[in-house]
């Protein structure tokens, strides 16, 4: 039997510490779900159909990244209900400080309670320790060079809808 994992996040846009996690998740498990969720409480730039293709020609891109890496999409129900249909019994979630554990412990144990669905933290690799999507976005903004926080098909769609 496969073992399956879910890395859940809105990956708006995906970054270089998002590919690390996802590269590390892959190298443990047997198939890896990377899953773009809804979430109400934030403000998306990006549409869901946009981050998923850059998601993927991310991976695509990437020579070193495994080929047990599926990208999908999910904005009804739980995201326990996704990981019961694909067969999932593991999140994977990158976390950068014990702000991130704050708010991911309740999350956790509702998970487990609900479908029995564990969780697994991973620290980012030091270099991407302090970029998340959301710095990202502002950088973008405001004309900043946002090539070193993500990858190379991001850092080419940002340039090209950057205000002029």
């Amino acid at each position: 039997m496969s073992k399956i994992a879910v890395v859940p996040g809105s990956f708006d846009p995906v970054t270089l510490g998002h590919l690390d996690v996802v590269r590390r998740a892959a190298s443990i498990f047997d198939e890896v779900h990377v899953l773009v969720v809804h979430n109400p409480g934030k403000d998306a730039m990006l549409p869901i159909s946009e981050r998923l293709n850059l998601i993927q020609k991310s991976l695509d891109e990437d020579p070193d990244m495994p080929d047990n890496i599926r990208v999908a999409s999910w904005s009804v129900g739980l995201l326990v209900d996704y990981c019961t249909e694909v067969g999932a019994s593991v999140l994977v979630k990158g976390i950068r400080s014990q702000i991130d554990v704050a708010y991911e412990t309740p999350m956790v144990l509702m998970n487990r309670s609900l479908a029995n669905v564990e969780t697994v933290f991973m620290l980012p690799d030091p270099e991407h320790a302090h970029v998340s999507s959301t710095l990202v976005r502002q950088v973008a903004a405001l004309g900043g060079d946002v090539s070193p926080y993500v990858p190379a098909p991001v850092a080419r769609f940002l340039a090209k809808v950057r205000p002029a």
